[in-house]
């Protein structure tokens, strides 16, 4: 069998690389569920929340802006009525913190949270509060959302962080907390590596906190996918994408459908700690399964959002 063949093949659960997300929530009656997606207005986020809606899930869809979330809303088959816009600036506490306060306003339970925003391999270093840009999106922001909505959750919520197999590139010791600023070296795989496996242990540290109350937390590989993610990534470095898109990366819904699985599938209820990919559970690599650090980046977390304005 080819490597491709077997990329392509399925695994326990029925689904596998080439599976979609409107496969895998096939036949599923998601109507009465609500769940929130971050990063809808493109690329995975969009074909999540198209999935969802389309099973008569509502979806609390955020965006950076209440605008590019209402477009993706209007976008939807049936329009907005099954989606709800929301704006949600990860690299802005504030933002975030008005997101929360409209979900609790509108009286909204979430069934489920997918944590699919992003940004990734920034080529030059950026910063938000003191704090290289990728750590404090793709981490913080989601632990600040994550955390201030958990009294919000419905009684078998289930969290679903978007990570990725790029977690391998973090730094030797995992995260180097000594840098979390990227002042003392700065490289843009490196830190997209930390901010992915900071999501993976964000996950354990959950998932042993969530222990005995029927809420759930996981991780997700999406696959490499050609998106709005490779915004940021260098001229020369988006180009050679383009041209290897075609041979080896997976669409968009492809790559939405492992989030999907795990945030709605019954074959997935009460599992929890686990990192999926190709809709199977994986194995992430050592350092991301060590639950002392787990618990010290939740506490240094909480240390930074206590910081915050």
């Amino acid at each position: 069998m080819s490597i491709v063949a077997a990329l392509r093949g399925r695994g326990p659960s029925g689904f596998g690389y080439g599976s979609t997300a409107e496969e895998v929530v096939q036949g599923l009656d998601l109507s009465g569920r609500t769940i929130l997606v971050t990063g809808t207005n493109s690329g995975l986020g969009f074909e999540t929340i198209r999935a969802l809606a389309g099973r008569g899930a509502k979806v609390l869809a955020t965006a950076r802006t209440e605008e590019k979330a209402r477009s993706a809303c209007a976008a939807l088959n049936g329009g907005s009525a099954a989606a709800v816009p929301l704006a949600c600036e990860l690299s802005d506490p504030t933002s975030i913190r008005a997101c929360i306060a409209k979900i609790k306003a509108e009286g909204f339970r979430p069934d489920a949270i997918i944590c699919n925003a992003g940004i990734m391999a920034l080529p030059e270093l950026r910063q938000a509060f003191g704090y290289e840009l990728q750590f404090f999106t793709n981490h913080v922001g989601h632990f600040i959302l994550v955390t201030g909505l958990l009294e919000q959750l419905s009684d078998r919520a289930r969290l679903v962080i978007v990570s990725s197999s790029a977690h391998i590139f973090a730094p030797r010791e995992g995260v180097d907390f000594s840098n979390l600023s990227g002042e003392r070296g700065y490289s843009p795989w490196v830190a997209y590596g930390r901010s992915k496996l900071a999501n993976i242990l964000f996950v354990k540290e959950l998932a042993r906190r969530f222990a005995g109350s029927g809420h759930t937390a996981n991780a997700v590989h999406p696959g490499v996918i050609n998106t709005n993610l490779m915004r940021s990534m260098s001229p020369v470095m988006r180009m050679g994408a383009k041209i290897i898109a075609p041979l080896a990366f997976k669409n968009a819904a492809q790559g939405a459908a492992t989030q999907c699985y795990v945030a709605t599938n019954p074959r997935v209820e009460g599992v929890s700690g686990e990192y999926f990919s190709n809709c199977n559970i994986a194995r992430s690599s050592k350092i991301s399964r060590d639950p002392a650090l787990a618990a010290r980046l939740w506490r240094e977390t909480e240390r930074i959002v206590s910081t915050l304005p």
